[in-house]
């Protein structure tokens, strides 16, 4: 037997397949009212029932179940991000690293024999038709919105009465800043092709006028004006140089007094850990032109663009704030 952290590197490919799968076929959601034998799960979702009895198997040896007299049951720590009707839950984003970023891992060998390319367009991909816009807008949503609350209630919003959320996506931290303020209103900046994804929030949320759309490219137009402007995991998809022309055009929109949010995984110090950061840092080499920073860094770009009185406010989960005022 290998050492066991040698053995959940190992084996972990199974356990994110299995993670997904019972996601996608409803399985935790299943287990959440009470604990139920493979078999009665099975008959009650229509699937196979050695088959589901395998994965199953699988997700309670990653401790991600456990068996009980009365079946299989889903901890009480892991209910936040199993359940689909949940906040946090993380259905969307792990179905786009099994559907799309792990398709696509081979890609590094290329990589370390022959560099990355230049000249990648490392959205074209994400964006290529409906169907792909709305697999990335849902990973985007189970990805953020769980921790955006927590973001929020750290933004300083109680003093601010426009919120311009760039490359907002279907507005996870949007939502969340609009709730935290009652009399906050807000924009999202996206790509056109966003548009409809943000509607339904709108409508789903209930946010009428409150909730505006401005359809542009960040590299041609100019940001709408706010007395907040958030950057929601977007700074991580691009090099420095990039990053230091979004935060210049940032800091025009700025209003006086206003403040930047730069919300973030952020590394260590050292520039390795955790584990989550370095392991997204990796998955921006393949997708994006970008990489994941450590605090100072991003106190670095805020600066030399002019912001000052830099924060870092750290969140209890994976998404750190770091913050710049005008």
């Amino acid at each position: 037997m290998f050492p066991e952290r040698l053995e959940r590197a190992v084996y972990g490919l199974y356990v994110t397949h299995a993670v997904q799968l019972a996601c996608a076929h409803g399985v935790f959601d299943a287990l959440l009212p009470a604990p139920a034998p493979s078999t009665v799960v099975a008959d009650r979702l229509g699937l196979d029932r050695e088959t589901l009895h395998r994965v199953l198997v699988v997700l309670g040896g990653a401790g991600l179940l456990d068996s009980t007299a009365e079946g299989w049951e889903v901890p009480a720590d892991l209910r936040p991000y199993l359940d689909s009707g949940a906040e946090g839950y993380l259905g969307g984003f792990v179905t786009h690293l099994t559907g799309s970023t792990a398709g696509r891992m081979s890609e590094v060998a290329g990589f370390l024999e022959r560099g990355k390319p230049a000249g990648t367009r490392p959205f074209d991909g994400l964006y290529h038709d409906e169907a792909a816009t709305e697999r990335f807008l849902q990973a985007m949503w189970d990805l953020s919105h769980g921790v955006s609350a927590e973001l929020a209630a750290l933004s300083e919003l109680d003093t601010a009465t426009h919120l311009v959320d760039v490359g907002g996506a279907s507005g996870p931290f949007t939502v969340a800043a609009l709730r935290a303020a009652p009399a906050l209103t807000a924009t999202v900046f996206d790509l056109p092709a966003v548009g409809p994804a943000l509607a339904r929030t709108r409508e789903r949320f209930d946010l009428g006028r409150r909730l505006a759309f401005a359809p542009g490219d960040f590299f041609r137009d100019r940001l709408p004006e706010g007395d907040r402007i958030a950057f929601g995991y977007i700074l991580s998809d691009w090099a420095d140089e990039t990053c230091a022309e979004l935060l210049a055009a940032a800091r025009r929109a700025c209003r006086p007094g206003g403040i930047v949010l730069v919300m973030e995984r952020l590394f260590d110090e050292d520039g390795i850990g955790p584990l989550a950061t370095a392991a997204m840092n990796l998955s921006m080499h393949l997708e994006t032109e970008g990489r994941h920073r450590t605090a100072a860094e991003y106190v670095g770009l805020l600066t030399a663009a002019g912001f000052r009185d830099c924060e870092v406010r750290r969140g209890r989960r994976d998404k750190h704030l770091v913050l710049g005022r005008a």
